[in-house]
C-alpha cells in the first residue's frame, strides 16, 4: 500500500471540478520494487554448436566486413555499414528466389514478403540517416557523384524475373530517402539531384558477394540450403548493427543526451521487429526440403533448453544488452535506487509523467518498454515458428523436465521495468478514481 495523497495535491490545481477523493488512495501494486539481478533464461548453446553455426554462415569473414572502419570520422559507420550489408545480402536473396526453378515454390508470396522486408530495412536505414542530420553529423557521411557499380539491385531492376520487384525497391529508396541530404546511389531516380552515398566503398558488395556460398554448397543438393544460409546472414548483419546501436544508447544516457538515446532506442525496437520478419521467411521454405536439409546439416536439439536461435552468440548478447537497459532507469530519472526497496524510482517516474517538462526522458522510457515488448515478441514468435516448421515435438524436446523451455521463460518473465510498471499502475488507479 502506498500513500497517493501527494499525487492528488499535485494535480488538483489542474482539475478544479474533479470529484473529491478520499484523503488516501490505496492501490495494489506489482512486486518486486527493488531492482535485483534477475536470472536470465537466455544463454548460448554449447560452444561446439555455436562454432558450427558460425562456420556455416561464415561469420568470422562477415564480421571483418561489418567491423571495418573505412571512414573513421563518420560516427554512424559502425551501424550503417552492417545495415547496408544486410540490405545487399537481401538483394542476393531476391536473386536466389527468382532463380529458383522448383515448380512447387510460392513465388508470389516470396515476392510479397521480400518486398515488405526490404522496404522495412530501407526505412530503417533512412531513419538512421535522418537522425544524422538532426544531430548535425550528416556532413561526415562519405558522399560522391557516382552511382554504385557493384550492387546487385541495378541488375535485379533489369532482369525479367525480378524486374518488377527491383524497380519497386528503387522507388522505395527514392521515397524513403527523400528527407535525407543524400541518397543511396543504387540507381534510384534522385530527381532532387542529391549527392550519392559512396555505397560501394562502404558496403563492399563484391566482398559480400564472395561469401555467397556456404561450406556445404558443393556437396548438399538442396536449394533450401542457400535460402537458409542467406536468411541467417541477413539476420546476423542486423544483430551486429544492433550491438553498436546499443552501445551508442548507453553512451548517450551516460552523457545525458536523452533525446539522442530516445531516437536510437526506437531504432532498436524496429530492428527487433525486422529480425522477427526475417525469421518468418522460413515459413515459405518447402517443408520436406527443409526437413531434409535439417538432416543433411545434422541440426538437432540436445534436449537441454537448446533452442536453435541460442546458437547465435550475437542474438544472445543483443537480448542481454536490451534487457540491461533497465539498469539505466535510475540515471534517466536522476534518482538512486532505494536500498531498502522503497518506491523512490516509481515516485520519480510518476512525477516525470505528470509534469511533462522533460519529454525526451518520457520518450526514452517509453522506448525502453517498447524494446522489451518487441524482444519478447520475437522469442514468442520464434517458438511458434519452430513448432510450425519442425513439429511441436521438436519444440517440446528443448524443454527440461523441471521447467518449461527457455523461449517460454523469456516472454513469461516479469517486466524488466518494475518501477515504470508500478508508476503507470498508480497513475491508472488515480485517474480511474476521478471518474
Amino acid at each position: 500500500m502506498v500513500d497517493m495523497d501527494w499525487k492528488r495535491k499535485m494535480v488538483s490545481s489542474d482539475l478544479p471540478n474533479s470529484p473529491k477523493l478520499s484523503s488516501k488512495l490505496h492501490v495494489t501494486i506489482p512486486s518486486p520494487f527493488k531492482i535485483v539481478p534477475v536470472s536470465s533464461p537466455i544463454s548460448c548453446s554449447a560452444p561446439a554448436l555455436c562454432s558450427a553455426y558460425e562456420l556455416y554462415l561464415r561469420l568470422p569473414e562477415l564480421r571483418k566486413l561489418w567491423s571495418s572502419r573505412d571512414f573513421p570520422q563518420w560516427t554512424s559507420e559502425p551501424i550503417l555499414k552492417p545495415a547496408l550489408q544486410a540490405l545487399e545480402i537481401s538483394f542476393r536473396l531476391v536473386f536466389a528466389v527468382c532463380s529458383d526453378t522448383r515448380p512447387y515454390i510460392n513465388h508470389r508470396e516470396w515476392n510479397r514478403r521480400l518486398d515488405s522486408l526490404i522496404t522495412k530495412q530501407i526505412q530503417l536505414v533512412a531513419a538512421i540517416c535522418e537522425d544524422e542530420e538532426e544531430e548535425g553529423i550528416s556532413a561526415e557521411a562519405p558522399v560522391g557523384g557516382g552511382r554504385s557499380s557493384l550492387s546487385l539491385l541495378p541488375q535485379l531492376a533489369t532482369w525479367r524475373r525480378s524486374e518488377a520487384l527491383g524497380k519497386k525497391i528503387l522507388y522505395t529508396i527514392d521515397n524513403e530517402m527523400s528527407r535525407c541530404k543524400y541518397t543511396l546511389g543504387l540507381g534510384e531516380q534522385n530527381i532532387a539531384g542529391k549527392p550519392n552515398l559512396r555505397y560501394d566503398a562502404i558496403c563492399r558488395p563484391n566482398e559480400i558477394y564472395s561469401l555467397k556460398d556456404n561450406p556445404y554448397a558443393d556437396h548438399i543438393d538442396n536449394h533450401e540450403n542457400q535460402t537458409l544460409y542467406i536468411i541467417h546472414q541477413i539476420l546476423e548483419s542486423w544483430i551486429y548493427a544492433s550491438g553498436n546501436l546499443l552501445n551508442r544508447i548507453v553512451s548517450s544516457i551516460e552523457e545525458e543526451k536523452f533525446g539522442k538515446a530516445s531516437n536510437d532506442v526506437y531504432l532498436l525496437e524496429k530492428i527487433w521487429k525486422i529480425l522477427a520478419e526475417i525469421e518468418d521467411l522460413h515459413m515459405l521454405m518447402d517443408p520436406e526440403d527443409f526437413l531434409k536439409l535439417k538432416k543433411q546439416l545434422q541440426i538437432k536439439s540436445t534436449g537441454k533448453n537448446d533452442a536453435f536461435c541460442f546458437r547465435s552468440k550475437g542474438l544472445v548478447e543483443m537480448m542481454k544488452m536490451s534487457k540491461d537497459l533497465r539498469q539505466k532507469v535510475p540515471a534517466v530519472l536522476a534518482v538512486e535506487v532505494d536500498p531498502t526497496g522503497g518506491p523512490r524510482l516509481q515516485e520519480a517516474a510518476m512525477k516525470l509523467y505528470a509534469r511533462k517538462t522533460e519529454c525526451d526522458k518520457i520518450h526514452l522510457l517509453q522506448g525502453m518498454q517498447a524494446v522489451e515488448a518487441a524482444a519478447k515478441s520475437f522469442f514468442f514468435g520464434y517458438r511458434q515458428l519452430v513448432a510450425a516448421m519442425m513439429g511441436s515435438a521438436e519444440m517440446n524436446a528443448t524443454a527440461s523436465q523441471e521447467s518449461c523451455d527457455s523461449l517460454s521463460q523469456i516472454f513469461m518473465e516479469p517486466t524488466y521495468f518494475p518501477s515504470l510498471d508500478a508508476a503507470k499502475t498508480f497513475l491508472g488507479e488515480f485517474w480511474s478514481h476521478l471518474g
